[in-house]
């Protein structure tokens, strides 16, 4: 296994090295990396980024606002944030799998001390609050799956940046993003131990049980992912995307995340569609959007596009039925 640990903290080259590290260094084996970012928000592939953030706040603290290649929700990061990822290959035929990817961590923290468990579709919890929110990107065999392990975060600054909506909040029979969240110093056994301490001992942990290999970035290694960082990061676009003006906006929370269709229909007819949300989805939804362009705008002519499409590529867990109420009554 190869192991990376970065010596950056800008989260705009952390998320291009991860990337890189995905398309290229996975080629060679798999790969487990560790990296810290200074103060930042990362939204999820397919959210609406100015739906999630509170922008003032952000940008009156100097809070980064990056995006991942992933599914799923916006979190916050900060200098006392491990993340952590791993890279697999020889996957073919598996789409997620949360839970086993999960699993080192899981025992890395009880090697500590820490009772923590698995919980609901993507998350960490100790003592029935989240430390843990993990996402993955899956393709042609290979699977990212990436987690933001709370150590010592400042939550009030958390609770402030995120902008949660309502409905997610609700959803969880709780009243605030900070009364659901904890970090890991709390329920460690040794509360001297610093995140740097946190960050060593999870690698010597990984190396006993996987052994690994560091990896030493050459000159040709960085310009690619700073190339990378240039094409993704460093674009409003990327970060913020260009989104018109829609005319229809219809959003429902299924059990496995929350899906909003955001369409233009001129004269009956769709002209424009976009999803957003924190779902997961191995297909780009980009391209089940654009086949529904073109088409009248009622359910049988919604019908008729999506049954000939594995909706589950694109929305993790979500029904035919469930993803066609979303777009049209």
């Amino acid at each position: 296994m190869i192991y990376i640990e970065s010596t950056s903290n800008n989260p705009k080259f952390n998320t291009a090295l991860e990337l890189y590290a995905f398309n290229e260094l996975a080629k060679k084996d798999d790969v487990f990396m560790l990296w810290i970012n200074e103060p930042c928000i990362v939204v999820g592939k397919n959210q609406n980024t100015t739906e999630e953030i509170n922008q003032k706040y952000c940008d009156e603290k100097g809070i980064h606002i990056v995006r991942r290649v992933s599914g799923g929700g916006a979190v916050y990061h900060d200098l006392n944030n491990l993340n952590y990822t791993i890279i697999s290959n020889g996957r073919s035929g598996e789409a997620f799998d949360f839970k086993s990817f999960s699993q080192p961590v899981l025992d890395a923290l009880s090697s500590l001390g820490v009772n923590a468990s698995f919980t609901g579709r993507n998350d960490l919890e100790i003592d029935g609050r989240k430390f843990c929110g993990n996402a993955q990107y899956v393709r042609a065999g290979r699977i990212m799956h990436h987690g933001c392990l709370m150590f010592d975060v400042d939550t009030s600054v958390l609770s402030e940046a995120l902008k949660v909506s309502k409905d997610k909040i609700e959803s969880k029979g709780i009243k605030s993003v900070r009364a659901r969240v904890t970090n890991i110093k709390e329920y460690l056994p040794n509360k001297e131990m610093t995140v740097k301490d946190f960050v060593d001992a999870l690698r010597k942990y990984m190396d006993e049980k996987y052994g690994m290999t560091p990896y030493n970035f050459t000159e040709e290694d960085i310009a690619e992912i700073k190339a990378i960082q240039a094409e993704k990061n460093d674009s409003w676009d990327w970060v913020y995307g260009k989104n018109p003006e829609f005319n229809i906006k219809r959003n429902r929370r299924l059990t496995t995340g929350k899906i909003e269709a955001n369409i233009q229909v001129d004269n009956g007819i769709v002209s424009e569609v976009k999803f957003f949300g924190d779902f997961f989805g191995v297909m780009d939804v980009e391209d089940i959007a654009n086949k529904l362009v073109g088409i009248k705008y009622n359910k049988e002519e919604v019908t008729k596009v999506l049954e000939k499409e594995d909706i589950n590529s694109y929305f993790l867990g979500a029904t035919l039925e469930e993803v066609v109420d979303i777009i049209v009554d």
